[in-house]
């Protein structure tokens, strides 16, 4: 095996993420301990080099001074003159060089990708209330920003950590074969370095937590303002947007300078430090010289050891400071990254297989968690086959019931059953996959007319795909399109959230969509809004072609395109008020009858438009 292969990059993680720090850490890492501690003993044995470098050192200093200048090169002294040529030429380089191995090979080109793709898996997962309740930037930047701090924290500890505790040990013991005191001196220089270092981490980790936060902030913002660019230029806010945009920066930038004045302070002391510990160590040696106790390879080797300490002891302290803001920008991440808001399969969940596509809902509520708002106690059974209109005014709950089906959100109360089967009960992936959906709001990604087909259907063949488009009345504009980099036709790319498509264009493609995924079931929430007269009458033969012996939701304002629906319900307030075919409600009186009453160019108006239009004065009287 491959040492970058050592470590799988990508596998998946057991369980949630804790939202405690170690734990959070172990979940991250997990897979990857042998190897991270592989890669820890090679970097504390390459630390162990520095001890090993002054002693033999001092070694070949005693040697050469007792032997005196015409003497050092005798046969008595080749077994010190070959190993210090084996020490420097061989056993060094080839320690030095697996520390950087196992670092640059085995757990950096890994560790990245195996902390990213689980956070993106987890994220995946939560519910779309999650994101709905967050920013689409803010998101992407925590899981990045979490996963570049997390193998910070694994490299640095590998690289720094490990390798100067070594270092540490090593001096320690060879401080120790000089004389006890200068050991002694050394522990209580350890000390006040340790002591510096325990009071100003934990005021590091906090500041480089406030400035992650001020940093996702800030991408969110700008993020939000570019998605809805077209929203700003229309509106004439870009001055606004701006101003937005620099307070996040403003905030940003002041939480970066308390953390400069306390990383400032902190290199400040810790440097000072540095500087005594040469002038102890050194000058004790010298004294221990003049009584002769040490040798003058003692002080070489002393000497030595402290000024390599005294360097790394600002290396050292930059790492430390940058592992604790990165353990910062890990709990900031982790906060938002691990809260649970999540719509689970169950342990035994079956996997849904449609065969008829009867749908049934029983006594069905949920309210979004709020007292208000949502469904109530809905009851509505749909026949295999059957067509159902569902109409009501905004709020009404027509969408929640969709939603709900779909299980992007669990119900509070009841059950959905669909062929007998509680969707509670399957996978979620199996359920939507028996589920074709078209909405108003279509979903396009920034890839090729021709992915974005295919999504619907990976496998399908192109005669299939072109078959959908053609469906769809998709296929001649298509055929037209052109990007920026040249490509055309269903090559083409769409831009981001399709920007390059009118409104009927990009529904176009989400029917082709549809229609290429071939469900058995068909939900279809203003599937044709945004088309004009003339397509939409071309779309909606093909609309009732593809319905044949599909069971379909059809939610419309436009109550024009539901007089052919086998049966229309009625939502109001939550709860099921009317049901029957289109002429039955219309003799009914009630509230669908208002409804096409009060339609305007085929759209529901409410009694909040009437009393709004009732308002304006009319033509005559402004005459």
């Amino acid at each position: 095996m491959k040492l970058g292969n050592l470590i799988d990059a990508f596998q998946p993680a057991k369980g949630p993420p804790p939202n405690r720090l170690g734990g959070f850490l172990r979940w991250c890492l997990s897979g990857a301990w042998p190897m991270l501690a592989l890669a820890a003993f090679c970097s504390a044995l390459a630390g162990g080099m520095e001890a090993g470098t002054a002693y033999i050192l001092g070694l070949v200093i005693d040697t050469a001074i007792s032997s005196g200048p015409g003497q050092f090169f005798s046969t008595g002294n080749l077994v010190i003159i070959v190993s210090a040529l084996g020490f420097f030429l061989l056993l060094r380089p080839i320690l030095f060089g697996l520390s950087a191995a196992s670092n640059a090979i085995i757990v950096q080109p890994n560790v990245n990708p195996l902390v990213l793709s689980r956070l993106n898996r987890w994220t995946m997962g939560q519910s779309v209330r999650f994101f709905d309740d967050d920013f689409a930037g803010r998101i992407a930047q925590k899981q990045m920003q979490t996963a570049n701090a997390v193998t910070s924290v694994a490299v640095e500890m590998i690289n720094v950590v490990a390798f100067a505790l070594a270092s540490l040990l090593g001096a320690l013991a060879l401080l120790g074969a000089i004389d006890w005191r200068i050991t002694g001196l050394f522990v209580v220089w350890l000390v006040g370095y340790f002591a510096t270092i325990r009071w100003f981490l934990p005021r590091v980790r906090k500041r480089s937590a406030a400035r992650a936060g001020a940093r996702a902030m800030v991408s969110g913002q700008v993020v939000d303002t570019i998605t809805n660019i077209k929203t700003v230029k229309l509106f004439a806010h870009a001055d606004f947007e701006e101003r937005t945009a620099q307070d996040s920066m403003a905030d940003f930038r002041t939480k970066a300078l308390h953390f400069g004045y306390l990383s400032a302070s902190f290199r400040f002391c810790l440097m000072t430090l540095a500087g005594v510990l040469p002038v102890l160590l050194i000058g004790a040696t010298l004294v221990l010289w003049r009584e002769g106790i040490a040798s003058e390879g003692d002080i070489v080797a002393a000497g030595a050891v402290s000024v390599r300490i005294a360097q790394m002891t600002g290396w050292v302290s930059f790492t430390l400071m940058a592992i604790y803001s990165n353990i910062g920008e890990i709990e900031n991440g982790m906060t938002t990254l691990t809260r649970p808001d999540r719509v689970e399969d169950q342990t035994a969940a079956e996997v849904l297989s449609v065969t008829d596509g009867q749908i049934e809902f029983r006594e069905v509520g949920f309210a979004y968690g709020r007292d208000i708002g949502g469904i109530q106690g809905v009851s509505l059974t749909i026949a295999p086959g059957e067509k159902l209109g569902i109409v009501g005014a905004s709020g009404a709950g027509k969408s929640t019931l969709v939603s709900l089906l779909l299980r992007l959100y669990d119900g509070e109360t009841g059950q959905i059953l669909i062929d007998g089967k509680d969707i509670a009960k399957v996978t979620q992936n199996s359920l939507r996959s028996q589920i074709g959906m078209v909405t108003q709001e279509t979903a396009m990604f920034n890839r090729s007319a021709r992915d974005n087909i295919l999504y619907g259907r990976p496998d399908a063949s192109e005669l299939e795909l072109v078959a959908a488009a053609q469906k769809a009345e998709a296929h001649e504009f298509i055929h037209d399109l052109e990007d920026g980099q040249g490509r055309t036709g269903y090559d083409a790319h769409l831009g981001e959230r399709g920007v390059k498509l009118s409104g009927g264009q990009r529904q176009r493609i989400a029917l082709a969509r549809a229609i290429l995924k071939d469900a058995p079931i068909l939900v279809l929430d203003e599937a044709t809004s945004a088309l004009d007269s003339e397509v939409e009458a071309a779309i909606q033969s093909a609309l009732e072609r593809v319905m044949q012996g599909k069971t379909v939701l059809a939610i419309a304002h436009r109550l024009s395109t539901l007089s052919e629906m086998d049966r229309i319900i009625v939502m109001d307030q939550g709860r099921i008020a009317e049901a029957g075919t289109h002429d039955a409600l219309l003799e009914q009186g009630g509230l669908y009858a208002q409804f096409w009453a009060r339609q305007s160019g085929g759209f529901i108006r409410t009694d909040a438009d009437d009393q709004a239009s009732s308002s304006l004065p009319s033509r005559d009287a402004a005459e």
